[in-house]
């Protein structure tokens, strides 16, 4: 699996911290965020990993910034992402069975390293459910296309 990872200045060691760790589990990580600590924008990492998602360039993206809020929201404009902001394992891992999510976001000012990787693993090892949630994503897919 090809996981897109973005962030900010405020998430850019928690970033390089993530990035080890799925890399030590045999994850292929793309870098789509800065390695600076000087402000950075997160908008515009969002828009790459989101981008790279529709464009299959990796099936799917974490992105980080001081709340994990203001990149999901930017991550969200971009037409067929589903980017969930999680600070605990349990919503991350209810965003892909029942939303389908293709982004988890979280913040590196809200949550710790540990937390944080949790998270990661339980939204990765979930499962789209699909059945009754198909139709919700199907409405949101329709809302997007208005």
């Amino acid at each position: 699996m090809k996981i897109g990872i973005g962030n900010d200045h405020a998430a850019t060691e928690m970033k390089n911290q993530i990035v080890a760790y799925l890399q030590e589990k045999g994850y292929e990580v793309v870098n789509y965020g800065t390695d600076s600590l000087e402000s950075f924008p997160y908008p515009v990492s969002a828009k790459k990993v989101a981008d790279a998602i529709v464009n299959k360039e990796v099936d799917c993206g974490i992105l980080i910034c001081g709340t994990g809020v203001g990149i999901s929201i930017a991550a969200n404009k971009v037409k067929g992402i589903r980017a969930c902001v999680c600070s605990e394992p349990v919503s991350a891992r209810l965003s892909k069975e029942h939303n389908n999510s293709n982004i988890i976001a979280f913040g590196a000012r809200i949550v710790g390293v540990e937390m944080a990787k949790a998270i990661v693993d339980s939204w990765l090892n979930a499962k789209y459910q699909g059945g009754r949630h198909q139709t919700r994503i199907d409405m949101i897919s329709e809302i997007e296309e208005q």
